[in-house]
């Protein structure tokens, strides 16, 4: 499995397949609006614009499966997004990431890692490195900005280019 074959819809309807970034590593983290972690889309936006240059993309990928804390419209995510959190990273479309209707990323990501891998909260993070394989990934109380998380990205930044 490679995170770069896998498409998507951004939340303003554009397509948006991470074949794109091919040969950039991905920092994909399922998001909620509603969540006590959703502080987080500050510290994901920092990131963003830190590691951007060295060929980081960070993606947000809205999710109503755990506690129902994605309630809104796609339109609505994405003025949330901008009007709290200034967020300038790409985002998809709202997602189902768990279960039979999840998004074919996930399905595989399950298929190749077992279901152990697959998120069990909002604000799970995954680092797919610019071969698009899984290097890393982190539970949602990881924070963005949390040393051991910093180190591993800044470990494989050397090995990424552009």
């Amino acid at each position: 499995m490679r995170v770069h074959e896998f498409a998507f819809r951004a939340l303003n309807g554009a397509s948006m397949p991470f074949e794109r970034w091919t040969g950039q590593p991905l920092f994909i983290v399922n998001t909620a609006s509603e969540c006590g972690y959703t502080p987080q889309y500050m510290k994901l936006q920092r990131m963003w614009e830190e590691y951007r240059p060295s060929g980081l993309v960070v993606i947000g990928i809205p999710c109503n499966d755990f506690g129902e804390q994605e309630p809104g419209s796609d339109e609505d995510i994405l003025e949330f997004c901008s009007s709290n959190y200034n967020v300038t990273f790409p985002m998809t479309t709202k997602q189902t990431i768990i279960g039979a209707g999840a998004h074919p990323l996930f399905k595989a990501m399950r298929e190749e890692y077992t279901s152990d891998i697959l998120p069990h909260w909002n604000f799970c993070k995954y680092l797919f490195g610019r071969e698009g394989t899984l290097l890393h990934h982190w539970q949602a109380n990881v924070e963005p900005d949390e040393p051991g998380l910093r180190h591993e990205v800044e470990r494989n930044l050397s090995s990424w280019s552009m």
